[in-house]
């Protein structure tokens, strides 16, 4: 593809993208939030979050997705608690995958007044998620997690298959490319608080999820009382159906009736 082709398909994309976030927007004074920050999980780094933060700024939100160190659980709290510090006002706080475990030990800070969690890990306080999960099927993403020492990643027929398993390939590459090793640590770590016993929550469950079991994600969108809605999507909905997964941020941000 040369400079011109490639520069044209990037306008396209763009001008799809704000077209989908203007049928998206919502007037002011039906917005409790204007902030969002977004938590990205194994695998991935901060611009998983490109497709649904286009919308979401078309939209008027203000936006920032955290650039988890994926160290261990309280460094990634402390750079998402970061984050929430900057924020001017009432915040939605969204996550995905891993990151849930993330935002459920955060989201207890004064400035989030919601939580969304996308296909995302979401345990109680204390509680050992590994144990909780063996409740379920293992699924097929699992058995791809290599290691370096102590990094790990997934293979790229994990990725590509039980990953990313309904985007294009073009574009699964890239993603796979980009991933960032998270480090054994990061697993060891639970959650101190459960922001979700005394936030509003929503969850968006994929249904086709081959990286975290589409049942369990329905247990813990149950267990916490969430407004949950299903897409037909592999684990990162957020890439493949971010219209949908903007419309439930862009829920959590509205004032409760």
């Amino acid at each position: 593809m040369d400079r011109r082709t490639f520069s044209a398909a990037v306008l396209v994309c763009a001008a799809s993208a704000l077209v989908s976030a203007r049928a998206l927007a919502i007037p002011p004074a039906q917005v409790k939030a204007r902030n969002v920050v977004l938590a990205h999980g194994l695998f991935a780094d901060g611009s998983c979050w490109l497709d649904v933060i286009a919308r979401l700024q078309a939209a008027g939100m203000n936006c920032t997705a955290v650039q988890n160190p994926l160290t261990t659980l309280s460094e990634a709290a402390d750079s998402v608690t970061r984050v929430l510090d900057r924020q001017d006002g009432p915040t939605v706080l969204v996550a995905h995958s891993f990151a849930g475990m993330i935002i459920t030990e955060t989201g207890v800070h004064q400035n989030v007044s919601a939580l969304v969690y996308v296909a995302a890990r979401a345990p109680d306080a204390g509680e050992d998620y590994p144990a909780l999960a063996k409740n379920y099927p293992t699924p097929p993403a699992s058995a791809g997690i290599v290691f370096d020492g102590d990094e790990g990643r997934l293979s790229e027929s994990a990725f590509l298959h039980d990953f990313a398993g309904d985007l294009p390939e073009a574009r699964a590459r890239t993603l796979y490319a980009v991933q960032e090793p998270f480090h054994k640590a990061l697993l060891a770590g639970k959650t101190a608080h459960a922001a979700w016993r005394s936030k509003p929550s929503y969850y968006a469950v994929s249904t086709e999820d081959r990286t975290i079991n589409p049942d369990l994600q329905r247990f813990m969108a149950k267990r916490m009382s969430a407004k949950t809605i299903e897409v037909k999507s592999s684990h990162l909905s957020l890439i493949s159906h971010p219209d949908e997964i903007s419309r439930l941020i862009l829920e959590a941000a509205r004032p409760s009736a």
